[in-house]
């Protein structure tokens, strides 16, 4: 099963999704297939999707952008309630992600960590997270719930998980 063929929403995202600011503007970063996208949309979000190869979806803002070619970040100073990242990994984009959120806004982020190379791609340490290293990545935001370890679905994984709001006050 490659990440293209999973089409439902992550079950960590749809945990804490409903934490997100109803109706709130949201941003999916490297989209993929845009199937966290569908799922926000469908909570009732203003979704932007941004993706190198972004899909077309229905009611939701498609965005391309290689964010690993040293462009500039294609959303100048915009501002997301909430701000969703999986199975995606590019460090110099951490500060960018946590300045992205507005005030109180919420990331969940999910993503391979070291030793997933037992279970297949991907195998690159370049693409995976050190142990605790999200955790370290987003020290200016309120840790709200942080897992890391094996993951069974939608695949055998070793998956590192963050959910972290931006302090209210800035």
């Amino acid at each position: 099963m490659t990440e293209h063929e999973i089409v439902a929403p992550s079950a960590w995202v749809v945990r804490w999704a409903a934490l997100l600011t109803p109706g709130g503007r949201v941003l999916d970063v490297a989209s993929g297939g845009g199937r966290h996208a569908r799922y926000l949309a469908g909570l009732g979000h203003a979704v932007t999707a941004l993706d190198r190869d972004p899909p077309q979806i229905p009611g939701v803002r498609c965005l391309g952008a290689d964010l690993e070619d040293g462009s500039p970040w294609p959303l100048g100073e915009e501002r997301f309630a909430g701000i969703v990242v999986s199975n995606y990994l590019h460090r110099p984009l951490f500060a960018r992600l946590a300045g992205a959120l507005a005030p109180g806004g919420l990331l969940i982020y999910e993503t391979f960590m070291a030793g997933n190379e037992r279970f297949g791609k991907p195998s690159n340490p370049a693409f995976l997270l050190r142990p605790g290293e999200l955790w370290e990545a987003f020290p200016g935001l309120h840790i709200i719930a942080f897992e890391q370890g094996c993951a069974r679905a939608p695949k055998p994984a070793l998956r590192q998980r963050l959910c972290a709001r931006r302090p209210p006050n800035g």
